[in-house]
C-alpha cells in the first residue's frame, strides 16, 4: 500500500460518528425554533391543510394542546395566525377583543405561561380582498393601514402577547406600533419586524391555509423585489431606527445571502422563515421518494442547519410539523448521549 506524505488530512476529523459529532460547527436544538399555529373558530377542530401535509387549522382548544406539545419539546415560542369567522374590507375581527388570535393568546398563556406567544400583525387573513392593507380602488394605502395595525398590535398586547410581528411591509409600521404600545404602557412587548419580506410564490400554501390570496393584483407594491439586496439593508436600518427588537428575513431558503447580510448589519436577533412553500416542496418530494425527509442527513436537518450556518438566530419553522422539530430533538440527544 502506498502512503503519500500528507501531513494535513482533513478526513481524519470525519473518520467516525463520534469524531464528526465532536467537531461539528453548527448545531440545532428545539430551543432555536418558533412554531407557527393556524387558529380558527370552533371546538375540537383539526382541519387538514391539503397543500401542507401534516399541518392543520386548529380550534383554540386544539391550539393549546399543540402549543403544549411544542413546549414539551423545548420550543420557546409559538406564532399565531388567525382565520376569522367573517372577512370584511378592514378586517374588524383582527383587532376585536374576542378575535380568534386574541382568544388563542389568552388560552395558551393561561395553560403555558412560560411559552412565548408571538402574534402576526397583518390584514391579509382578515380582509375580503386579501391584501395586507386598506384598499381604495386598487391602491393599498399605507398610512391608513398603519392606524389599523396599531389597533391590532394593541389588542394582541392586551390579550397577553409577548411579541407582535408586523408582516405587511408597510412603511413606518414599526414606529406606529411601538408608539401605540408605549402609549398604553405595553413597553415590555417586543416587536419582531418582517423587515425583509420578498414577494414570492413560496407563500402559496400559506394563502391556501388562511384563505388569504389577494382577490386582485399582487403584493409587489409592498413586498420586496427578489433581485434587490441594497434595499434589504435600507429596510433593516429603518426598522431598527423605528424600534424593532428583532428582524425577520422571509423566505429563508432562497435568501441565505440576505440572512448573512442582515446578521452582519445588525446586532439584534435575526429570524429566518422556513415558509409554507419550502415545507411543501420537501414534503412533496419525500412522498414521491425523491429525497429523504427526516433522516440524520435528510433535508429537514440540512434546511434548518443551513439557516443557522448563515447566522439566523431564530429559524422560524414555518408550518414545520412537530415531527420535524422532534427530528432535531433526537439529533441533539444523539450528540449528547451517543450509543456505545
Amino acid at each position: 500500500m502506498t502512503n503519500f506524505n500528507l501531513p494535513i488530512r482533513p478526513r481524519r476529523l470525519r473518520h467516525t460518528p463520534a469524531m464528526r459529532r465532536m467537531v461539528r460547527e453548527t448545531h440545532l436544538s428545539p430551543a432555536d425554533f418558533i412554531y407557527p399555529i393556524f387558529v380558527r373558530h370552533g371546538e375540537g377542530i383539526r382541519q387538514p391543510i391539503p397543500s401542507m401535509p401534516g399541518i392543520a387549522q386548529l380550534s383554540v382548544d386544539e391550539a393549546v394542546t399543540e402549543a403544549g406539545k411544542a413546549a414539551a419539546l423545548g420550543v420557546p415560542a409559538v406564532i399565531l395566525f388567525g382565520i376569522p369567522a367573517e372577512k370584511d374590507p378592514i378586517g374588524l375581527e383582527n383587532f376585536a377583543a374576542d378575535g380568534i388570535v386574541q382568544q388563542a393568546t389568552r388560552a395558551i398563556k393561561q395553560a403555558h405561561p412560560d411559552l412565548l406567544v408571538v402574534t402576526d400583525v397583518c390584514l391579509c387573513e382578515y380582509t375580503d380582498h386579501g391584501h395586507c392593507g386598506i384598499v381604495h380602488g386598487e391602491e393599498i394605502t399605507n398610512d391608513e393601514t398603519l392606524e389599523v395595525l396599531q389597533r391590532v398590535a394593541l389588542s394582541h398586547a392586551r390579550a397577553g402577547a409577548d411579541i407582535v410581528a408586523p408582516s405587511g411591509m408597510m412603511d413606518g409600521m414599526v414606529s406606529a406600533i411601538r408608539s401605540k404600545l408605549d402609549e398604553y404602557n405595553y413597553t415590555g412587548v417586543s416587536i419582531l419586524s418582517y423587515a425583509v419580506k420578498y414577494a414570492s410564490s413560496y407563500y402559496g400554501s400559506f394563502r391556501d391555509a388562511a384563505d388569504g390570496a389577494p382577490k386582485f393584483g399582487d403584493r409587489k407594491t409592498h413586498q420586496m423585489d427578489y433581485g434587490n439586496t441594497r434595499e434589504a439593508r435600507r429596510e433593516v436600518a429603518l426598522d431598527l431606527a423605528e424600534g424593532a427588537d428583532m428582524i425577520m428575513v422571509k423566505p429563508a431558503l432562497a435568501y441565505l445571502d440576505i440572512i448573512r447580510q442582515t446578521r452582519e448589519q445588525c446586532d439584534v436577533p435575526v429570524a429566518a422563515y422556513n415558509v409554507s412553500g419550502e415545507y411543501a416542496m420537501v414534503k412533496a418530494a419525500a412522498e414521491k421518494g425523491w429525497l429523504e425527509e427526516k433522516s440524520g442527513a435528510g433535508n429537514v436537518d440540512r434546511h434548518q442547519t443551513r439557516r443557522r450556518r448563515h447566522h439566523s438566530d431564530l429559524p422560524c419553522a414555518r408550518c414545520g410539523a412537530l415531527a420535524w422539530i422532534k427530528t432535531v430533538q433526537k439529533a441533539k440527544l444523539a450528540r449528547q448521549f451517543p450509543k456505545t
